[in-house]
């Protein structure tokens, strides 16, 4: 059996979170291939190493002297490394890079990565793993995407048996320079070193116990999630909530590999695991998984009589926003109108460019734009063909005074999305949240 672990940053954050991840990786045998961040935030006063070393390229482009910052960065390593006491010459290599800062001979794609290259080298001498540099093996093809067939051809030659500890975020180009995913990267490393290895688990260790039931932020102390599908998490994912790196689930989704997001401070919690699908009971399972959303849509309308009789009208309305680089979130509509759901920020620039262009195109005869609309989704595998969910879910709003905008299910009955006011957003997901989960 082989577990892929991966690291965030809170959990490289000092000395002591180093400590924690050594009793986890060591707990388990399985745990032999470990996948690092750089360094987090130790409090809400701190930085990121990642946010320094950016602002350190920002100074150096600018001619303004970055030395305090790279001192920060440098001394944050030295300090874990003698508070762990661990044997190894960091001090050469933050010089060799410095000094390639300085004659602006770094990008800034290989500075950031500095990070997660240095809490690598860290973990690897503490854990007494072998050290495998990301460079070595994820491959970029000329358009920035992965080469995921050669990637994994060259972690298999890599990786022999033993414990190894690979950076995360980083890999190289077709002519060797090194190149960073987006933000939150490392995930996507943990993904595709799984999938390479063919494991049996990805597990992915943060600060939280799982992915939590609803926002923290407007639901007190909301549960973890046990079980998700890959297809609920991507409709939480898309629907508002703050889960994973997109880019994480596509490797180990192709593989059929289960992804576990556990808390490195709490390791005895379970955590959620993601899977395929699930074969348990769920006869006595509540149908609602989570609960999620996101403020600030539009909602633009129109109606003409005739219309469902018309063909071709929803497909003209759509080729404005197709036009305009636009993407349409939902579409629910009527027999003699419809409407389209839109971020407002994607729209505001050119609204009236666009109305007008359906007026010309469709001739309605009406055309609303709703706006401060938030989209709220409960998504749940349980909910398909169970009857009242709907009911309960409508009654549940109603009784708290708050008015429903919009209303969009799919016919996989994986979730109901409806839209409400921006300012019942946060009441309707408590509302949400307290109805369904007892």
């Amino acid at each position: 059996m082989l577990k892929v672990t991966k690291f965030g940053g809170s959990s490289m954050a000092d000395a002591g979170q180093y400590r924690k991840v050594r009793e986890i990786v060591s707990s388990d045998p399985h745990r032999r291939v470990v996948i690092v961040s750089a360094a987090g935030k130790r409090d809400s006063s701190d930085h990121k190493i990642t946010d320094l070393l950016y602002l350190c390229y920002a100074h150096i482009q600018y001619g303004v002297d970055c030395n305090q910052i790279f001192e920060m960065i440098r001394d944050r390593y030295l300090q874990i490394r003698d508070e762990l006491g661990v044997k190894l010459d960091l001090e050469s290599e933050f010089a060799a890079l410095k000094d390639r800062l300085d004659h602006k001979a770094i990008s800034q794609d290989e500075l950031a990565s500095r990070g997660e290259y240095f809490s690598a080298k860290l973990m690897a001498a503490y854990l007494g793993f072998q050290f495998v540099d990301a460079a070595l093996w994820i491959q970029f093809k000329m358009d920035g995407t992965v080469d995921q067939e050669a990637s994994y051809k060259a972690l298999k030659r890599l990786v022999r048996g033993n414990g190894v500890v690979i950076p995360g975020f980083y890999g190289v180009m077709p002519d060797g320079r090194i190149h960073t995913f987006t933000r939150g990267g490392s995930d996507i490393t943990g993904a595709l070193a799984a999938a390479a290895l063919d494991a049996d688990v990805y597990e992915n260790w943060t600060d939280v116990s799982g992915i939590l039931m609803a926002d923290p932020r407007i639901v007190e102390n909301p549960q973890p999630i046990p079980e998700v599908t890959y297809d609920e998490l991507r409709e939480l994912s898309y629907s508002g909530a703050q889960v994973l790196h997109e880019g994480t689930i596509f490797p180990v989704r192709e593989k059929g590999i289960p992804l576990n997001i556990r808390n490195t401070n709490a390791p005895n919690d379970p955590g959620t695991m993601i899977q395929e699908s699930f074969t348990s009971n769920q006869d006595d399972q509540r149908p609602i998984t989570g609960i999620t959303g996101k403020k600030d849509f539009s909602i633009i309308s129109m109606s003409k009589r005739g219309m469902g009789n018309e063909v071709g009208v929803l497909r003209s309305m759509l080729t404005v926003f197709e036009r305009h680089g636009i993407s349409v979130d939902f579409t629910p509509n009527g027999i003699d109108n419809v409407s389209v759901v839109v971020p407002t920020e994607a729209v505001s620039h050119n609204l009236y460019n666009i109305l007008a262009e359906i007026q010309q195109e469709v001739k309605p005869d009406s055309l609303h734009v709703h706006d401060q609309i938030a989209v709220v989704a409960a998504v749940g595998r349980r909910m398909a063909f169970r009857p009242g969910i709907s009911g309960q879910i409508f009654a549940a709003l109603g009784q708290a005074g708050i008015n429903i905008r919009m209303i969009n299910q799919g016919p996989d009955e994986l979730n109901i999305i409806f839209g409400v006011d921006n300012k019942d957003f946060a009441e309707a997901i408590r509302v949400l949240y307290n109805s369904f989960v007892k």
